[in-house]
């Protein structure tokens, strides 16, 4: 494989190895949900779904779309929803 596709790559999956995030993408899995519905899903802070949505957005991992003053994400792709429910359930899979 080429250099700047394993680069890319693992640029992914830094950006979902935060335990934040993982669970973040596996809400999103479910169906789009607006920051306040994640916060409360999850038990966050609202400025630390923020961030974390910052990151998993500049990955290209969520896409952020705004209806009226919320903001609704969603998965960019099915396939890194795989990745995240693979590894959970291998985990999952070895308790």
């Amino acid at each position: 494989r080429a250099a700047h596709t394993l680069a890319e790559a693992g640029d992914l999956l830094r950006a979902l190895a935060a335990p934040v995030r993982i669970a973040i993408v596996l809400q999103l899995r479910e169906h789009d949900r607006c920051v306040h519905e994640l916060v409360e899903a999850l038990g966050v802070a609202q400025p630390l779904i923020s961030q974390h949505l910052r990151v998993l957005k500049s990955a290209g991992v969520v896409h952020g779309e705004r209806h009226g003053r919320e903001v609704v994400y969603r998965l960019v792709d099915e396939h890194l929803a795989h990745i995240v429910v693979d590894a959970v359930t291998h985990v999952e899979e070895k308790l």
